[in-house]
Formats: structure tokens, C-alpha cells, sequence
């Protein structure tokens, strides 16, 4: 679940870290009337991407007229994808230094990683790209979390000494959302160091393990009228399915991670381009499949579907019949290769190739064939 700017700075708040007096406004007029109670505003964007400034979603108001013009042109623009819903007006700063602080997760390590860097307001996989020296970064003990120093050790090898005491506290605190909010990734990018000395979080991304939102409900009923992610994401996970979008062409479907992994290889390897991951479980049952397909046919980019099932418990011919029957409930017309494997794999088969669905006789013999198909146009 990624929040928001405004949103994951609420949550900053809460956590004790200073963030600039802000307003949100869901249309012109009250971009408006956010200048008249807080003087010179930034007009953001709030999508759940960052690029939002070099795509035109942050702009300077320095009168009412100017908020209002600034949200007449953002709400509603498309920003990597993503309509603006709202955008939130937030008291300008008078900034002195911008630096860079987040944390994720480390999967290499296995661990957490805390990043400092007197590069902020860049994006840290640019500065990481131009200037890798200029990250410090610690790997806190998961238990026990980061001492204070630590902490400072973090800061001077940033060459931040000078500010080593506010920054102490803002890390320690920043570091609490994996505890308190199960955050797999937290950004205060820039943090700024306003010309009066005061450490502010000028902006903010936050994202929660979405296996822990079950602890979250209070974020969800606050926030789920506005949360926004990746639209087929969203759905999938309203149909109960594990999915995770991707930029291809080709639909894929598998029942299990690791099949479903090894099917998004076999289709690279085969010349094309996964559209999506998506997990249906042990089973294949009809309605699980036909939820499944719906999500990826919304992707006016998919040009074909494979499907590739292991049978244990679960018959193939059953999966087979599942198979038919989300096609032709959906009318699907994209080319759709479908691979069984296990229980009853011939009778299933069978019945696909009665139903005009080429089956696959291996994963990647099924991966070939779907690419084929697709890169071939073929309705």
C-alpha cells in the first residue's frame, strides 16, 4: 500500500517529525483558499509515483489566482499513468540545504538498509548512479534498531556532522514506521534545512507490507477513498488475486510463485515481454481463472495469454473445463495457449483443443507458441 505525500506526512507526524502547514484541495477553489490561510504555497501532485516536479505536478503559487491556476492544470493530468485525484497545498519553504533520507529493504542483504545523503532532492538512484560515495548507509540490527551512535557515525560518514543532533532524532523516529507501520520503504526527499535552522520533511513516501494491512484497517478506512496504485493491481487484489503489474505484452497466469516465476522467464527467454505476474493459487477452479483473466484484459497492451497449471490434487481436465468456461464468459478473442501438467494432463488437453485453445505441451513449448501467436497478430 503506497500512501500519498500528504497521507505518509500525516503519518510522519505522528511519528514526531516536523512537516511545513498544508492543505488538501480537490479542486481550484480550494487550492485558492488553501493560499489564503497559508500564504505562498507548492501545488503537488498526488500520485503515488515520484517525477511529479520534471512532469509539471509541483508548481509555485505566490497569489490565490496562482493556486488556483496551478490546481486547474494538475488535477486531472496524467503523471506515469496515474489520473491526479487531488493535490495538496502545502506552505513554501525558504530552504538552505536538501538532504536525502529513506530507508527499504535490502533483499540482497536481507536486512533493512538507512540511507543519508547530502544529495537530496535528487533521485537517490541517480545519485547512486553519479556519485555512489555520497550514500552513507547502515544496516541496523533488526532487534534492537539503530543506536544513537550509530546514528551519528551515519551522519559524519554523510558529511553531515554539523546537523548529526537533529538528524539522531529524525532517523530515530523515521525508523519507527517499520515497527508501528510494517513500512517496507520510507523517502524524506528532500528533508530541508530551512534558512532559519529548522529540519523539515519536505516531502514523503511512505510503503506498507501489504501482507500487515489487516493491522492497518485505521489507514484504509481514512485514506481508501483516495489511495491510488497501479489500476490492474488494485482490482487484483479486490478479486482476491496475488498480482503484480509489469510493462510487456504477454498476459501470465500460473498456480504457484515459483511456476509462475519460471512461466515469466520461459517468456523472455521466448522473445516476449510479461505483462503481468499473476498467482492463482493451488487450485484452477473456473471463477478464480475467470477473475484472473479479466484483470489482465483490462490492459489495452496484453496481445496474449498463456496459462500454465500444475495438476496435483487439482484434475487438469477440471482446470480445462475452468479454462473454457472464464473464456467464453469474458468472450476472449486475444490468442490463449494453456499449459497442463500432472493429473489427468490428456483429457484436459483434450478438451481444450475441442475448444479451440492451443495447449501447450511443456512451459516452454507454451511460451513459444503465446509469443509466436502475439507478435504475429493473430485473433
Amino acid at each position: 500500500m503506497k500512501l500519498l505525500e500528504y497521507q505518509a506526512k500525516e503519518v510522519l507526524a505522528s511519528l514526531g517529525i516536523a512537516i511545513p502547514p498544508g492543505v488538501v484541495a480537490r479542486n481550484p477553489d480550494e487550492a485558492a483558499a488553501a493560499f489564503a490561510r497559508l500564504g505562498p504555497v507548492a501545488v503537488k501532485a498526488q500520485v503515488p509515483v515520484g517525477g511529479r516536479g520534471k512532469a509539471g505536478g509541483i508548481k509555485l503559487a505566490g497569489s490565490a489566482d496562482e493556486a488556483r491556476r496551478a490546481a486547474q492544470q494538475i488535477i486531472g493530468m496524467d503523471i506515469k499513468g496515474f489520473k491526479v485525484p487531488l493535490v495538496y497545498c502545502e506552505a513554501a519553504l525558504e530552504i538552505e540545504r536538501e538532504i536525502y533520507l529513506g530507508f527499504t529493504v535490502d533483499r540482497d542483504a536481507r536486512a533493512n538498509i538507512l540511507m543519508l545523503s547530502a544529495k537530496g532532492g535528487m533521485d537517490i538512484e541517480q545519485v547512486a548512479e553519479e556519485s555512489p560515495d555520497s550514500i552513507a548507509r547502515l544496516y541496523p540490527n533488526p532487534w534492537r534498531g539503530p543506536l544513537n551512535f550509530e546514528l551519528a557515525q551515519l551522519a559524519y560518514d554523510a558529511e553531515l556532522g554539523d546537523l548529526s543532533r537533529p538528524l539522531i532524532s529524525i532517523i530515530a523516529k523515521l525508523y519507527r514506521a517499520i515497527p508501528d507501520y510494517d513500512a517496507l520503504t520510507a523517502e524524506i526527499n528532500p528533508l530541508v534545512v530551512t534558512k532559519s535552522g529548522e529540519v523539515v520533511a519536505g516531502d514523503a513516501k511512505l510503503e506498507i507490507d501489504d501482507n500487515a494491512a489487516w493491522r492497518h484497517k485505521d489507514l484504509e478506512e481514512r485514506y481508501g477513498a483516495v489511495l491510488e496504485g497501479d489500476p490492474y493491481e488494485v482490482e487484483a487484489k479486490k478479486r482476491g488475486l496475488t498480482y503484480v503489474s509489469l510493462d510487456g505484452d504477454i498476459g501470465i497466469i500460473g498456480n504457484g510463485a515459483g511456476l509462475c516465476m519460471g512461466t515469466l522467464d520461459l517468456v523472455q527467454r521466448a522473445g516476449g515481454r510479461p505483462a503481468n505476474f499473476c498467482d492463482i493459487g493451488g487450485g484452477a477452479k473456473a471463477e478464480v481463472v475467470e477473475n484472473a483473466l479479466a484483470v489482465i484484459l483490462m490492459n489495452p497492451k496484453v496481445k496474449g495469454v498463456v496459462i500454465n497449471v500444475f495438476g496435483g490434487i487439482t484434475r487438469g481436465d477440471e482446470v480445462a473445463k475452468g479454462v473454457v468456461t472464464a473464456r467464453d464468459n469474458l468472450k476472449m478473442k486475444l490468442p490463449l495457449v494453456v499449459r497442463l501438467s500432472g493429473t489427468r494432463e490428456e483429457e484436459g488437453r483434450e478438451i481444450l483443443r475441442k475448444n479451440g485453445i492451443e495447449p501447450g505441451v511443456s512451459g516452454w513449448e507454451a511460451a513459444k507458441k503465446i509469443v509466436e501467436l502475439a507478435q504475429a497478430g493473430v485473433r
